[in-house]
């Protein structure tokens, strides 16, 4: 049992890890895929590539050893990563493997200071938060299970729809193969694609935003194809090869970024690119929303007018509801942008001319879109005394702060 002593020594070697910085977390990893290769089919592979994914472990590791005496500070973390987690399938005895490694890691990274007393703590203080985790995971996956039209593990969907929304961004629409119910969702939350495919290295899972409201009868995702700097595999997978008619598995819907305002709460929708696809599903979920009395505003930046995707569909909600409004950023627009006019304002997302319209005390911020897009977001809305609990966001990828 974790106990103030081993609090102390963990929280002791708090400078040696500071100092080793992410070379912990990358030979961690590098480790754990060397002796256990199969843990690779539940990590994205492009994100340890990119070095996002020990950058955000390294912080992960770092904030748990410096709360360790009130673990609750970190309870939103927690649970935004074991959502995660269970769009993986990560199953209780994994964590012993991780374990294993880290200790393994501390060991060969730092071995003066590896004494029998620090590595008896920091083991202690990792089974104390795999605990943790595996209760919280055990939970998601008996909610998932137990909802109408919900199920455990992974589920047989057939693509039904294929529609290229923008020059890059491509919709999918998927309904069980069972022919049976689907579980609702909150808007914002996500899907979790299953695929093994030849043109794959490693079976991989992907988690995509729904982008439509829910139906009871199917999902849809909206996705975008990644081209630089490295193609995305999965993406292209997606745009390239699935057709319709073509099967593939799906998790249930999960996350903890998602919609929760009350009727008389104006709403605030920013998006940067393919960030859009959970404020879409926001979008028309308000939409369609009865007994709603507070205005709505669907703001999106993107790349040009052959970028901008759903642009007739939220234009078409706006005009049929005078409480729904929307305006939109192209950064370059091309000439025949220009001429049709399909946008109200160029280069970066500028909110300053809009203040007094979505500027309210009761306002609720919901933002995604690439991390200079959403730290510049954040940066305007804190300027203006937004409250932190008035502003929720989601980074794709390993979570990372503003």
């Amino acid at each position: 049992m974790l106990q103030a002593r081993h609090i102390e020594t963990v929280q002791s070697t708090l400078p040696l890890l500071e100092s080793a910085g992410t070379a912990l977390t990358e030979h961690f990893y590098a480790r754990m895929f060397r002796d256990n290769p199969e843990l690779k089919d539940v990590f994205n592979l492009a994100h340890q590539k990119s070095g996002a994914q020990p950058v955000a472990l390294f912080n992960a590791i770092l904030a748990y050893a410096r709360h360790l005496n009130n673990p609750a500070v970190l309870s939103q973390a927690i649970e935004r990563i074991a959502q995660k987690h269970t769009g993986f399938l990560i199953r209780p005895e994994q964590y012993a493997i991780v374990g294993h490694h880290l200790l393994a890691t501390i060991r060969e990274l730092a071995p003066d200071a590896a004494t029998p007393e620090v590595l008896e703590a920091w083991g202690l203080a990792y089974q104390q938060l795999a605990q943790i985790f595996i209760g919280r995971e055990a939970e998601i996956y008996d909610q998932a299970a137990d909802t109408a039209g919900g199920w455990r593990g992974t589920r047989r969907f057939r693509l039904i729809g294929k529609t290229q929304e923008s020059e890059l961004i491509t919709s999918f629409e998927f309904a069980p193969v069972d022919g049976k119910a689907v579980s609702t969702f909150k808007p914002g939350q996500y899907i979790t694609v299953s695929i093994s495919h030849p043109s794959l290295e490693q079976h991989e899972f992907r988690q995509y935003s729904l982008s439509d409201a829910p139906n009871g009868r199917s999902y849809r995702i909206s996705v975008k194809r990644e081209d630089t700097p490295v193609p995305g595999q999965v993406s292209s997978y997606l745009h390239t090869q699935l057709q319709v008619g073509d099967e593939i598995d799906l998790l249930p819907p999960a996350g903890d970024f998602f919609l929760n305002v009350e009727h008389e709460a104006p709403v605030v929708l920013l998006s940067g690119g393919v960030g859009l696809t959970p404020m879409l599903s926001m979008f028309n979920n308000l939409a369609q929303t009865t007994g709603r009395q507070a205005p709505v505003y669907y703001l999106h930046g993107c790349e040009n007018g052959r970028q901008h995707a759903f642009a007739e569909h939220v234009a078409g909600l706006c005009a049929n509801d005078a409480l729904l409004h929307s305006f939109t950023w192209y950064q370059a627009p091309l000439a025949t942008d220009i001429a049709d006019q399909d946008y109200q304002n160029t280069g970066l997302m500028d909110l300053a001319p809009l203040r007094a319209a979505i500027n309210g005390d009761k306002t609720e911020y919901y933002f995604c879109g690439p991390l200079p897009f959403m730290q510049s977001i954040h940066r305007q809305l804190k300027a203006w005394g937004v409250a932190d609990n008035r502003l929720h966001y989601e980074l794709f990828g390993p979570h990372q702060s503003l």
